[in-house]
């Protein structure tokens, strides 16, 4: 009997998008996707592939798993990236399938002796490190907007740079109303790839966010964000002004404070919401923001459950938005204002978290222009601070015959001196 897997080398099949234009650019290649012309579902079924796509025809290979698509065009006909018919008969051509796709360097395909099919150029594009979208039906994915967005910082340290026309059209997507078709899940999906992905060196999701600030985009999906860029800070505690430009240098400083940290995601989300509050202070109170810190906590809450982030990245960047002044300020606190903060972080079930807190607060000191390399002793003396109180244990007053609130108050006042002990450590330093 004939094995049907070894007549896959019958069909039609290129090495299609990413994996493509990461072998151009000598960049690792994870996934692998391939593309069939001339075949069709039963064909693929035939052959031993399972079909997996539902809205367009996608098939896992029998053994490898790599995906393998029919070739298709797909025609817009209603709103939001889903909104698209689909046809994969066997009389699509290569080049039809390319022209779907949304920029250049993704539409470039590979047969399998190596030979490239660019019918629209992504090539020379590579080369001249732009992103570029293929054709006009690009404006008819708003999901490309924020995935040109992540393109962008990605290979922001290769130089790439988007084409003013391709900018041009995203902002006319991100005018159009047309975001607001994008459900939570991908608008996150795409926001923590950016926030996650890449080496410590290739890291730039501050990139993903000013593209969507310039192209109007992120005033659409988060307003409060958006809002940040032209409201001025004090110059004496920040060179660079401007509160946008702040947050993302706060933000690049949180990545390079976490390259392989396994919170990564959430504290660079607490480092992008720490200043939100500061978008709701009024002109006549500029440059000052006082009790921005408070006032941002509801704005955090707000995107949270639109873009329904995880619980430990919302609870992180509540925590942060709230105390990151107090972290700035903690040789300046008195010990008991430092118990009381340390009840309210709860560092006492989740000291984890407290480290996290404590990075994304050096996030926050370091990203201001000039800052860059200054010490922060802070964090230290806090987790000093800590670890003194977290030393006391509720058996020593058991055993002393304490019970019920007996025990609470004297773990309390244990846990006073023991931060009073570390600060006078410090102060004698």
């Amino acid at each position: 009997m004939n094995n049907p897997i070894s007549n896959i080398t019958e069909l039609d099949v290129y090495l299609v998008g990413g994996a493509v234009r990461d072998k151009l650019l000598n960049r690792a290649v994870k996934d692998h996707d391939y593309l069939v012309v001339g075949a069709t579902v039963e064909q693929m079924l035939s052959l031993g592939f399972t079909q997996v796509g539902k809205d367009f025809p996608v098939f896992l290979h029998p053994i490898t798993k790599d995906e393998y698509a029919l070739a298709r065009t797909e025609r817009k006909q209603g709103q939001g990236y889903t909104g698209f018919a689909c046809y994969a008969e066997p009389d699509v051509t290569l080049e039809q399938d390319l022209l779907r796709r949304d920029l250049t360097v993704n539409a470039i395909a590979m047969s399998e002796d190596g030979t490239l099919f660019d019918p629209y150029n992504g090539k020379l594009d590579l080369e001249k490190k732009v992103l570029r979208h293929v054709s006009h039906a690009f404006v008819e994915d708003p999901l490309r907007v924020l995935r040109v967005a992540r393109f962008a910082a990605r290979y922001h340290h290769y130089g790439f740079t988007i084409a003013a026309e391709t900018l041009e059209l995203m902002t006319h997507i991100s005018n159009s109303g047309e975001l607001a078709t994008l459900s939570a899940e991908r608008v996150w999906q795409e926001m923590q790839r950016s926030l996650s992905e890449g080496t410590a060196d290739e890291q730039r999701p501050d990139v993903f966010f000013k593209v969507l600030h310039q192209c109007h985009a992120l005033k659409a999906l988060w307003p409060e964000l958006d809002a940040l860029w032209g409201v001025p800070n004090p110059a004496l505690w920040h060179p660079e002004i401007c509160s946008g430009v702040h947050t993302m240098m706060v933000l690049q400083q949180a990545v390079k404070l976490t390259p392989n940290h396994q919170n990564k995601i959430a504290i660079r989300f607490a480092a992008v919401c720490h200043d939100l509050g500061k978008s709701l202070t009024k002109s006549e109170h500029w440059p000052s923001h006082r009790g921005h810190e408070k006032a941002g906590l509801p704005l955090v809450e707000k995107i949270a459950k639109q873009l329904k982030v995880p619980n430990y990245c919302k609870q992180l960047a509540l925590k942060v938005c709230e105390h990151h002044l107090h972290c700035h300020k903690a040789f300046q606190l008195k010990a008991s204002t430092l118990l009381r903060i340390f009840n309210q972080l709860d560092v006492w079930r989740k000291p984890q978290e407290f480290d996290d807190f404590l990075i994304a607060c050096k996030s926050d000191f370091l990203g201001r222009l000039g800052f860059e390399n200054r010490p922060y002793p802070q964090a230290k003396y806090l987790k000093d601070a800590m670890l003194a109180a977290c030393n006391v244990n509720a058996k020593a007053f058991v055993d002393q015959g304490l019970k019920g609130v007996a025990i609470k108050e004297a773990m309390a006042k244990e846990r006073l001196n023991a931060i009073k002990t570390v600060k006078a450590q410090y102060q004698l330093d």
